[in-house]
């Protein structure tokens, strides 16, 4: 959520009936985070990166299950500043998730997983098709 100004009560026109904008953004749930991420692929392998600044290795959560890869974790900031204390407020700070369908199969025990400088690389590697060889019985 951007903010780019204090509000403040008297600047709020309201009807008796309605709460304010302050009311309701403090009554709103606290909302997970969504990754973003780039995807690409070689003929060998699926290529996943994410920035993810602010997060440890042991933040981060990454399973894969069949055709579906979940990268789920948390940001943490060492500095607590007030609400009020805010002039802009742009970078996410709590849990986040994403979750992607892969476009091929990938052998699940060959995955790596590095964060280097706050940037997130995973790279599965493709499953080659098995062949069954066809026997003759005579």
């Amino acid at each position: 959520m951007l903010f780019s100004k204090k509000l403040k009560k008297e600047n709020l026109i309201t009807e008796s009936n309605e709460s304010t904008i302050n009311e309701w953004i403090e009554n709103e749930p606290e909302v997970e985070g969504q990754l973003a991420i780039d995807v690409y692929q070689t003929d060998k392998k699926i290529i996943i990166k994410s920035t993810i600044a602010g997060a440890k290795p042991e933040d981060l959560k990454i399973s894969l299950h069949n055709d579906l890869l979940s990268i789920k974790g948390t940001r943490k900031t060492s500095e607590e500043v007030l609400e009020d204390s805010y002039l802009y407020r742009e970078c996410y700070w709590g849990s986040f998730s994403r979750s992607i369908i892969l476009p091929s199969e990938v052998d699940n025990k060959v995955v790596e997983a590095e964060l280097e400088n706050g940037v997130l690389t995973i790279t599965l590697h493709k499953s080659q098709p098995g062949q069954i060889k066809v026997k003759s019985k005579d």
